[in-house]
């Protein structure tokens, strides 16, 4: 066990088991201190690499991640101390593994129910390698103005409060956390407060003891007086006790040992922490707070009075000149998070990302406005959702049945054009599902599958101007432009496209107006007047009878119709559609075990 100072301003910790927030409030405890470098050297979370970003003061630092206890010692030898947040699963076997580093002097386990057995091999290792262990069972502790252990003394207002972003003369040790922060709040009021405080933890076995930590604050020249808070349960107080007796202990020390009321209740009572049960008459607190009283130490009469034994120690300590008067500085702001400040009202601050068509804050995901489960509660389809989803509105049924029939007969077109091509290409190359995909997803433009929205386009333009076919057709031939959705390599005027047909079909019978298809069929009439394979095609059936979609279900606004147009709407429904077809291209090929595809010589005309 080390005789002395455990930690100091330029102390640094690999944390174990990355927790955002007791880190963050290690590296706000610094910044408040004014430390010139972070308390927190490297982070262990099993696993992962890379690094963590968090703030040192107003500056935004990267802390490296590790994946093994072995490689961050490594990395950071001056790193001393390691803070274990591991559960209590793990963390017998990660503290013994932090122990056995040469570079390690203290570990910190905060776990709770630690197998006893496992904490007394860390006890035995630890007191053999001459090392300290803090807990099981801890929040850990504090060098005031130097270095804290993860939540160690609760928020900055209350460290600011107790006085612990600078140096006091006080040594303390308890047993228990959550009472050490309400002993720094008591002894900040009637001394200079804490130089150093520690809980070494509930546990029946806690890796150091009482007497462990007053013996070294009794070596430490700035320590003036020391305060211990012990409970019944356990014999701990009683070394303690045998070192006030033998002079070991040469400062003031003042004591109490909670949990008298045990003796109000009938049979034994287990207190919150696991070692916190009276054994019989001599770990009851009552017997052991007479034992430290009869060897000398300062012991009230009750809990109430600990606070007026605390200061009347410490008057008498500063009347004899023992005790210098503490300068009180003012601590630096630490800047307070955005989101923190957000929630309190005191900034605004605008968002990134503007989204209106789905919302997963709630308990369940929604889709324009409706609740997942109310989509499949009523038994909506992939066209209802591409309808909430795309147009942020319900679609009559005959619209998202529309819909869904392109998806179906656009899904796949062979494995001979261009997109199949090229994703077949790829998975026999061997790459992945993502890659296939989008090679042939690449392929889709004006000259594959991309002619849906000018087909919309050029088709809304005539129609709504006027045209005739004639004039429509005549017109695009002057400015040299195809017309888009007319024409095709294999389908001719007498073998329709099986396609364009079915598609035409249902409209006729489900929409309100086949208006746009109609214009469509009069200038496929004109077109095949001068070539038998200038056949409306399936784009320009689609993109007619969205125009029709649109237009006829009253739903949309002109504006409305032209942006959808304009956008993009039609064609992402092709690229939906035709994924299926090259996802499918891509598991076929690798169901087959295809080789690499090198293309054959015979099939290309080399030339100069």
């Amino acid at each position: 066990m080390a005789t002395g100072q455990l930690f100091s301003r330029t102390t640094q910790a690999l944390f174990y088991n990355y927790k955002q927030l007791p880190i963050q409030r290690m590296l706000d405890f610094d910044f408040l201190c004014g430390r010139e470098t972070p308390s927190v050297a490297g982070i262990i979370n099993p696993g992962s690499e890379g690094f963590q970003k968090l703030f040192f003061g107003q500056e935004e630092i990267a802390i490296p991640v590790h994946s093994t206890v072995e490689a961050a010692c490594a990395t950071h030898p001056t790193a001393d101390v390691f803070i274990n947040f591991a559960s209590y699963r793990s963390a017998a076997a990660s503290s013994m593994a932090a122990l056995k580093q040469p570079t390690i002097r203290v570990v910190a386990i905060i776990a709770e129910g630690v197998p006893e057995s496992d904490a007394k091999q860390l006890i035995a290792y630890a007191r053999a390698n001459n090392k300290v262990v803090i807990g099981p069972a801890t929040v850990g502790g504090i060098q005031a103005g130097a270095f804290k252990i993860g939540d160690t003394a609760g928020t900055l207002d209350n460290i600011i409060h107790c006085k612990l972003h600078r140096p006091g003369s006080v040594g303390f040790v308890s047993k228990s956390g959550g009472m050490s922060n309400e002993l720094y709040n008591t002894i900040a009021r009637v001394t200079d407060g804490i130089y150093e405080g520690i809980a070494i933890g509930g546990d029946v076995f806690p890796g150091s003891t009482l007497s462990d930590h007053v013996l070294r604050f009794n070596n430490i020249p700035q320590v003036k007086m020391i305060v211990v808070l012990g409970e019944l349960g356990g014999r701990d107080e009683y070394s303690l006790v045998e070192a006030l007796k033998q002079g070991k202990v040469t400062k003031p020390l003042v004591a109490w040992v909670s949990g008298t009321c045990a003796r109000l209740f009938k049979s034994e009572v287990q207190f919150g922490h696991a070692g916190a049960k009276s054994g019989g008459e001599m770990e009851s607190a009552q017997a052991k707070n007479q034992a430290l009283r009869d060897a000398g130490a300062a012991v009230p009469t009750s809990y109430e009075a600990f606070e007026i034994s605390i200061k009347e120690t410490f008057e008498k300590l500063a009347e004899e000149g023992k005790i210098a008067p503490v300068k009180e500085t003012t601590p630096p702001q630490i800047p307070e998070d955005l989101n923190t400040a957000i929630k309190s009202g005191k900034v605004r601050a605008p968002t990134h990302i503007i989204s209106t068509i789905s919302d997963d804050r709630g308990e369940e995901p929604c889709y324009a406005g409706v609740p997942m489960s109310s989509i499949v509660e009523q038994g909506l389809g992939v066209g209802d959702v591409i309808s909430l989803l795309w147009f942020k509105r319900s679609l009559p049924r005959y619209c998202t049945k529309f819909i869904e029939i392109c998806i179906m007969l656009c899904a796949d077109h062979g494995p001979c054009v261009s997109g199949a091509h090229n994703t077949i290409v790829t998975a026999r190359a061997g790459k992945d599902l993502v890659s296939c995909l989008v090679s042939g997803l690449l392929t889709i433009g004006p000259r594959f599958g991309g002619a849906i929205d000018d087909a919309a386009r050029y088709f809304k333009d005539a129609y709504d101007r006027g045209l005739t076919p004639y004039e429509f057709v005549e017109s695009m031939k002057k400015k040299g432009i195809r017309v888009p959705g007319i024409g095709h390599r294999i389908k001719r005027g007498d073998n329709r496209d099986k396609r364009v047909e079915l598609l035409q079909l249902f409209a006729r019978t489900n929409f309100p107006s086949v208006k746009y298809m109609e214009y469509a069929v009069q200038v496929e009439t004109y077109t095949l007047s001068k070539a038998n394979n200038l056949v409306l095609n399936v784009d320009g059936a689609i993109g007619s009878l969205f125009l029709d979609l649109l237009a006829g279900s009253g739903m949309f606004t002109k504006q409305e119709i032209d942006e959808i147009v304009e956008i993009g709407y039609l064609n992402g429904l092709f690229v939906l559609a035709r994924s299926i077809g090259l996802i499918g291209h891509t598991f076929d090929q690798k169901r087959l075990k295809q080789p690499l595809y090198r293309h054959p010589w015979e099939d290309v005309l080399y030339t100069k």
